[in-house]
């Protein structure tokens, strides 16, 4: 199985009761949560990633299930093609919605699973730690995981940071990387909404380096959102972010919106 590696001197880690201490003697506590942070000691004291206000809309909007078809198709392509041994890491893991679904459908499918999630945000992780206690949680980036090199089955990349040659690196040979992407009418209708000019999302790059693309899979359904859940669904997405207030309002006066989910699911596998 994988082991967290030192963000000092990258030598594997143990696991202790309330901290990790590497071969070096490097030590980092475990938050009262379940996380440890492993960013660089110059950047620990900084905010990075998702702030409260985030996460909460987040774990809310998820908690009703409108993306559970996603979720759920995700886990089992994971689950139906791992080792019976299986370690896989979720970069960007995020509030830990997609991590714990990963790791109960391995677990489901009769393997013995270690599931790793890595996020920058501390309380993206803090709400991750309340999906699971079965996880490995760490604050770090994605950039540069806390993990060896060709120690893993699988990463799961869901809607964050596309790092082909960092997820090579930390992949065994074969090894499966899985990525969620939104296609070009995702949440349509919540940009019509708010802008005055909506556009599609351009398509994005599908080769990667050093990967071969296997499978493309695409999950188009929609969904209708009452009150408060527009918010949500706005506030986690970076639209609500890049907008002005004049269009905030338009999602925040409105009591109904029925709005598309477009999704593709790829599948590389490392050469």
């Amino acid at each position: 199985m994988a082991e967290l590696i030192c963000p000092i001197c990258s030598g594997e880690m143990r696991q202790e009761e309330k901290r990790y201490i590497c071969t070096q003697g490097h030590c980092f506590d475990r938050a009262k949560s379940g996380y440890v942070n492993l960013l660089p000691p110059t950047a620990s004291t900084k905010r990075h990633g998702d702030d409260k206000l985030m996460v909460r809309a987040r774990t809310e909007f998820l908690n009703k299930g409108f993306y559970d078809k996603l979720a759920d198709d995700v886990a089992a392509c994971i689950a139906a093609r791992m080792p019976q041994e299986a370690c896989v890491l979720d970069a960007g893991c995020g509030e830990g919605m997609y991590t714990a679904k990963i790791y109960d459908a391995l677990l489901a499918s009769g393997k013995q699973p270690q599931v790793i999630g890595i996020d920058i945000s501390k309380e993206a992780l803090i709400a991750a730690a309340k999906r699971s206690k079965n996880l490995i949680l760490a604050s770090a980036s994605t950039a540069k995981l806390p993990v060896a090199d060709e120690s893993l089955d699988c990463v799961a990349n869901i809607f964050s940071p596309f790092l082909p040659e960092e997820f090579r690196r930390v992949l065994k040979k074969s090894g499966l990387l899985v990525r969620v992407v939104p296609l070009e009418r995702h949440l349509w209708e919540l940009k019509q909404l708010v802008y005055d000019t909506p556009y599609l999302n351009p398509p994005l790059e599908e080769a990667a380096a050093g990967f071969t693309l296997t499978e493309k899979k695409s999950l188009r359904y929609e969904i209708t959102l009452h009150g408060s859940e527009i918010m949500d669904l706005f506030r986690m997405t970076p639209y609500y972010y890049k907008t002005g207030k004049a269009d905030q309002q338009k999602a925040e006066q409105t009591d109904c919106l029925t709005t598309t989910l477009d999704f593709g699911i790829w599948l590389y596998e490392k050469i």
